[in-house]
């Protein structure tokens, strides 16, 4: 069963992920979000990045702003993929014990928090 996103810490982040065929739903997604929720969004990467296994974009945001942000991604996403987890500071935990999703769960490559 996938675990879904709860408001349990103060800073969280999503990661909306899309390939070359979602890239503008992505795109579109992630700055409608900066602009109705003033949440922080990262760069389009058309690469991997990090722990992620397709390309991804990045929204920053807190506590505050999650009740909001949520459903709406939820509702608007449109089929894509969204990882979201806490920021704590402790990588590993924030991916794995910290993260929910939205839509399907994908394998994170998490080797890389664990030196």
């Amino acid at each position: 069963m996938i675990k879904r996103p709860s408001n349990d810490y103060l800073q969280y982040h999503a990661h909306v992920y899309f390939d070359g065929q979602s890239l503008a739903l992505a795109t579109s997604l992630c700055e409608r979000a900066g602009e109705l929720f003033a949440v922080k969004v990262g760069r389009i990467h058309q690469r991997l990045v990090g722990p992620h296994p397709r390309w991804s974009c990045q929204l920053s945001f807190d506590q505050a702003q999650f009740d909001q942000l949520l459903p709406w991604l939820e509702s608007n996403r449109q089929g894509l993929s969204v990882l979201v987890h806490a920021v704590t500071g402790d990588d590993l935990a924030d991916h794995s014990t910290h993260a929910a999703w939205l839509g399907e769960e994908l394998p994170l490559d998490l080797s890389m928090f664990r030196t």
